[in-house]
């Protein structure tokens, strides 16, 4: 029942990202059917290209494995792609988050909670509209002084 609606969700959000202008797909392989992790959504507009791991929750916190987070940061920085962790609640938006700017557990795992999510998400017309390398370098330098991501990994995202 929730992969039907998490599946739901995804082209939801593929067809929002449509409506906003970009070209968008759907990976396929996304949600355990092969080996290889692959983000949920790829979308770009010319601009800015976006690798998404989608999330979605009736209302409690949305959490992501550490290795969710670390497979979507890989694949973003081979693939020329800003990575974005996309979360929508119940009754509300989509809303966006680099993974540098998402709550760190002790246990190494993610956590967006839905007051987060409306209080600091990036909007899908915020998405659309921005080219993002001022803010995502501001992200990705705040995710080095975390620790979320190595220097080296924050440096690749950037070639």
């Amino acid at each position: 029942m929730a992969n039907r609606k998490g599946n739901r969700r995804e082209r939801e959000l593929v067809n929002r990202l449509d409506e906003a202008g970009f070209a968008v797909m759907r990976a396929p392989a996304s949600g355990g059917a092969t080996q290889r992790e692959l983000p949920d959504v790829l979308a770009g507009n010319g601009e800015a290209f976006y690798a998404i791991e989608a999330k979605s929750s009736s209302g409690k916190p949305i959490y992501l494995t550490g290795e969710e987070v670390e497979a979507l940061v890989y694949f973003s920085r081979n693939f020329g792609a800003r990575p974005k962790i996309g979360v929508r609640f119940d009754r509300e938006d989509w809303y966006f988050f680099h993974p540098g700017d998402v709550y760190r557990t002790d246990g190494g795992n993610y956590r967006v909670k839905k007051e987060t999510a409306l209080e600091t998400g990036e909007t899908l017309a915020e998405l659309a509209e921005t080219d993002g390398s001022d803010a995502d370098v501001e992200r990705v330098l705040t995710a080095v002084e975390q620790g979320t991501l190595s220097a080296e990994e924050a440096a690749g995202m950037f070639d």
